[in-house]
């Protein structure tokens, strides 16, 4: 019996626990921003950017040596320059959250001439700017690529992995941080779902409410929950600092509580197929409702042998052996298997029904796409 892959992820729904907070939402001052900037890896062993002797190689790799050059009081002709142990590359990184100056983070270096490998470089001093060209940090030290590209003079080659991109381990240093990264104690703070979800936002908000929201009671002698907290839409959730709270240790110690708080998030019912490798993902709140499927297979053969043929004595080449192919058509047609699922089936079920047939991972691809059309299925199905 054939065996396929079949891959089962049960949500949250189904663990006794919830999740941490912080591992579903993020701060909304806890932004980054991605950086880019040119430069120069040097120190290479004959793998950098050509030059052909006239100096006409990579041009921007051999302006960009003459212009380094000059700022160092060196003048030298642009056409005697050699650029085999040097790469223009361009440099790209995000900025640290909440980072400070100071801050180091990683860069990573991919090369923007023609260089054959990155392989021991050293990236010289790069300015990292945003998309608005603001300079907020720069970038040095050397690159590690974890691999190699080498090629021989008799023209073999030997390669493990990428060789013209790599990264520079805390090679940035943040220099102008991001404003508005310190809590403002007079404005709500917002959390932004990594997952936009109505029902877990509404979860949120009722957690923080429930643990910080606190009672009150007002002037008829009834209790009233103080509520801090509250769902904006279905990405961002509202938090309002209570009065308690401060100073910026406060206010830090108050999102770190709220962040260990156990959330029960709303999972999407989901059918993921990757027809390329044939591999089914499913979630376990997916629900099929009462549904047939049948599965047969229609083969065609075709087949030509040889024929040697006498003509008649009538025709103008009679007396000549004459060879003619004969083509025989034959056509087989699978029994039809068939499996009866029962209303609100789980994956589990059809998996175990699917399997029965002996289906291939690309039978049940178009399977799954069938009950889809059918109104059968309670869940988004997702082609890749």
């Amino acid at each position: 019996m054939r065996k396929f892959l079949f891959i089962i992820i049960f949500g949250f729904t189904c663990l006794s626990a919830g999740v941490r907070l912080k591992d579903i939402a993020t701060v909304e001052n806890a932004r980054q921003k991605p950086l880019v900037g040119y430069g120069l890896v040097v120190g290479l062993n004959g793998s950098g950017d050509r030059s052909y002797g006239s100096g006409r190689g990579t041009i921007f790799t051999v302006q960009t040596i003459s212009n380094m050059l000059e700022r160092f009081g060196i003048t030298v002709p642009k056409g005697q320059l050699r650029t085999r142990n040097v790469a223009a590359v361009m440099v790209t990184a995000r900025t640290p959250v909440f980072g400070r100056s100071g801050t180091q983070f990683d860069v990573t270096v991919s090369s923007l001439g023609d260089a054959t490998s990155l392989e021991g470089g050293i990236l010289l001093m790069t300015p990292l700017l945003g998309a608005d060209g603001t300079y907020y940090a720069q970038s040095q030290g050397p690159v590690s690529i974890g691999g190699y590209n080498v090629e021989t003079i008799a023209g073999e080659k030997l390669r493990k992995n990428h060789a013209l991109v790599g990264r520079v381990p805390n090679g940035g240093i943040l220099i102008n941080p991001l404003p508005g990264q310190a809590f403002d104690l007079e404005q709500p703070i917002r959390l932004l779902l990594n997952d936009p979800d109505f029902l877990t936002a509404s979860r949120i908000a009722d957690e923080i409410n429930l643990i910080y929201g606190g009672y009150t009671v007002d002037t008829q002698g009834l209790i009233v929950t103080s509520r801090i907290a509250r769902p904006v839409s279905a990405g961002v959730v509202e938090l309002s600092l209570p009065d308690s709270i401060t100073t910026q240790d406060d206010a830090v110690f108050f999102i770190a509580s709220v962040e260990t708080l156990q959330v029960e998030p709303d999972i999407e019912a989901r059918v993921v197929l990757n027809e390329r490798t044939g591999t089914i993902v499913a979630g376990g709140n997916v629900v099929i409702q009462e549904v047939m499927i049948s599965h047969g297979n229609l083969t065609i053969h075709t087949t030509q042998r040889p024929v040697i043929s006498q003509p008649a004595a009538s025709f103008s080449n009679a007396g000549q052996t004459v060879v003619v192919p004969v083509t025989t058509t034959e056509a087989t047609e699978a029994d039809a298997q068939t499996a009866v699922l029962a209303k609100t089936t789980t994956v589990s079920d059809l998996a175990r029904a699917l399997n029965e047939l002996g289906l291939k991972p690309r039978d049940i691809i178009a399977i799954f796409q069938s009950i889809k059309e059918a109104g059968a299925l309670n869940a988004k199905l997702i082609i890749l």
